[in-house]
């Protein structure tokens, strides 16, 4: 085919396929919604090798380490498979100090704010009557429970939930099933993930120009890079912060410690607000206890928040990302609308990789440009 005639026709290719697409869009939908299933175990094994890479790099790093001065060297493959073997190991150690420790810890934390609450309700009322503020539809609200009808309606509505059991038990197997091959795929993708490396450039370079395949390989490694600083150093500071807000609060007898110390280290991941958002919360649980001690939380708190972030954070995670705080609360925000917390979470590293990028792109046009700022 002439060259002059290859372009217009791809073009009225393309608008065809294009019209046709609109034209059947629920069936397009539908046909990416099963493929999408199809290839899901896939996704999301690629996506569990992708951070399980980033421990199980830590633990070869540290097994080099430890082999450099022996006389028999062990092989890449042996060394690979002893760190996917520790990184399973602490996720396995780390899940059963979690259900053995840290979950009985928030039941009797949660228990005991639901006997707090009710203890404390009627002085809670009573005290803002005391203020002038108008109870009476609190008292309408709690008045108006029939826990007698609510409890038959839940009898009455046992029969639609044992209807739906099957429903919930073959989609609970069915996500156990894709849970397993994702596992599965992510144990091979990280054994062989250097030969996949390999592969994937061999075939980048061979079907493409070299500087687009240079460009394609230096951002791969930028989002390799990113992703992993940001996850590393964050779980080092979520561990930190964490202990630290423990230790601290344990000293000071703050009550509910165990759980805010573990709500920090969740929130951190977040940076800059996460750690604002577990104060505020804490600050609310010690708050239907004690006043006082409300206080008192708020000022450890921030005190040792201000610790970790001028002498720990610095050191141990460093610059992480290199997003400054109006962009990571972007991220945050749009992250967190599109995807939920996981959004929140992977939108930092994600935006932090598309501002170096165009930071780069631009430096690159005004030194073509010849213009100095």
């Amino acid at each position: 085919m002439n060259h002059k005639m290859k372009q217009p026709m791809l073009l009225i290719t393309f608008g065809v396929v294009l019209y046709a697409c609109l034209m059947n869009l629920s069936s397009v939908i539908v046909f990416f919604k099963s493929l999408f299933g199809i290839f899901l175990p896939i996704i999301s094994g690629l996506i569990l090798a992708f951070v399980l890479n980033v421990p199980m790099s830590g633990f070869e790093n540290l097994y080099h380490r430890l082999f450099q001065k022996a006389k028999r060297q062990p092989g890449e493959g042996l060394i690979s498979t002893i760190s996917l073997i520790s990184t399973i190991g602490c996720i396995v150690l780390i899940l059963i100090l979690i259900c053995t420790m840290v979950i009985p810890e928030i039941a009797s934390s949660v228990r005991s704010i639901y006997i707090l609450i009710g203890e404390k309700s009627p002085e809670w009322i009573a005290k803002l009557g005391q203020y002038g503020v108008d109870t009476s539809w609190i008292n309408e609200q709690l008045s108006g429970i029939d826990f007698e009808n609510l409890f038959k309606n839940l009898l009455t509505g046992a029969g639609s939930i044992l209807n739906s059991a099957v429903g919930i038990a073959s989609s609970t197997i069915s996500m156990f099933v894709t849970c397993g091959f994702a596992i599965v795929i992510a144990i091979y993708v990280l054994l062989g993930r250097k030969t996949l490396a390999r592969q994937c450039k061999m075939l980048l370079y061979a079907h493409t120009k070299k500087p687009i395949a240079d460009k394609v390989c230096y951002v791969a490694g930028l989002i390799n890079d990113t992703y992993s600083k940001f996850l590393s150093g964050q779980c080092i500071e979520a561990i930190i912060l964490g202990f630290m807000i423990f230790i601290a609060f344990w000293i000071f007898k703050i009550p509910y410690a165990s759980l805010i110390a573990l709500l920090t280290g969740v929130f951190s991941f977040i940076p800059y607000i996460g750690a604002f958002c577990a104060c505020f919360i804490g600050v609310i649980l010690v708050l239907m206890v004690n006043p006082v001690q409300a206080l008192i939380s708020f000022v450890v708190y921030q005190v040792v928040q201000f610790i970790e972030n001028q002498f720990i954070y610095p050191n141990v995670v460093g610059g992480s990302v290199g997003l400054a705080p109006l962009w990571t609360l972007i991220a945050v925000l749009i992250g967190g609308d599109l995807f939920g917390v996981i959004g929140m979470i992977f939108f930092i590293p994600l935006t932090a990789v598309v501002y170096q990028l165009l930071k780069e792109f631009t430096h690159k046009k005004l030194k073509d440009k010849d213009q100095k700022f």
